[in-house]
């Protein structure tokens, strides 16, 4: 059973549309990314897979059940949301943000007990960032707190994330640091939905690619196809060139891949 499915879906604000159409499935351990321009609907369509928003037309089936039948507990314990940034009004520390999420699986007015607290503080561990539990977030950099937002996901102990262009905001080296857990969390099963403007992102992850583009215009398919240089052209509204950005990446991929590799070399 997939841990997400949609059909026909339309998504959109105030009856109009972004996007129509729209057909996606996400099993576990499958990774299904998401590239189109600013303004594509991108955020809008997570929005209502996870029911924030309704949907315009067509079907999301969470876990194998309805949306429209779910309470906001049980899309809960089906997906969490990983949000772009982690906005701290507070000097909350790590582990204080992370058991957020096990509201979760909390009763009605019950707190968290020890072993909501141990779930909080495997999750920072899972992350590499278990020494920052006690740290406050507004003294962390912004990689260290996109670790936090994506521990607090774990925590919440669901089988499907979906995380909002969560590379958005992090420098090269945090990006392939979160690349590699993300290669690691969908190793072990976790179904993930990521939106990103990184072509070698989907290239290094995906198991399919969704595509949105200006006109509302989507397509699903396999990473090999979606990342053509023409199709990319297309998609981010340039000229075709003989020579893309998406080269670029891979090049930048490889060297990574090389950077792993023991060396032979004096």
């Amino acid at each position: 059973m997939p841990l997400i499915e949609a059909t026909g879906l339309a998504i959109g604000h105030r009856g109009r549309a972004l996007a129509t159409d729209i057909a996606l499935r996400v099993a576990p351990g499958e990774v299904l990314v998401l590239l189109g321009p600013n303004g594509a609907g991108k955020t809008t369509l997570f929005r209502t897979l996870l029911g924030l928003i309704p949907a315009l037309a067509g079907t999301v089936r969470l876990a194998g059940r309805d949306l429209a039948g779910l309470s906001r507990i049980e899309i809960a314990r089906a997906a969490a949301l990983v949000p772009q940034t982690l906005h701290a009004p507070f000097a909350f520390t790590a582990r204080d943000v992370v058991l957020m999420a096990r509201t979760a699986r909390l009763a009605a007015f019950a707190r968290p007990s020890s072993a909501d607290h141990d779930a909080a503080q495997a999750a920072l561990d899972r992350m590499g960032i278990g020494p920052l539990a006690a740290r406050p977030v507004t003294e962390l950099s912004g990689g260290q707190r996109q670790m936090v937002l994506i521990a607090r996901a774990l925590a919440q102990e669901t089988p499907l994330m979906v995380l909002d262009e969560p590379a958005a905001s992090l420098d090269w080296g945090n990006r392939h640091r979160l690349m590699d857990r993300l290669e690691h969390l969908a190793a072990d099963g976790l179904g993930l939905i990521l939106s990103t403007h990184e072509p070698d992102h989907a290239a290094r992850l995906a198991s399919r690619v969704l595509t949105i583009d200006v006109e509302g215009a989507t397509w699903t398919g396999p990473a090999a196809l979606a990342l053509q240089p023409v199709r990319l052209a297309r998609l981010y509204g340039l000229p075709p060139t003989p020579r893309t950005s998406l080269q670029k990446s891979d090049m930048a991929v490889s060297s990574v891949a090389d950077l792993r590799q023991p060396s032979n070399r004096q």
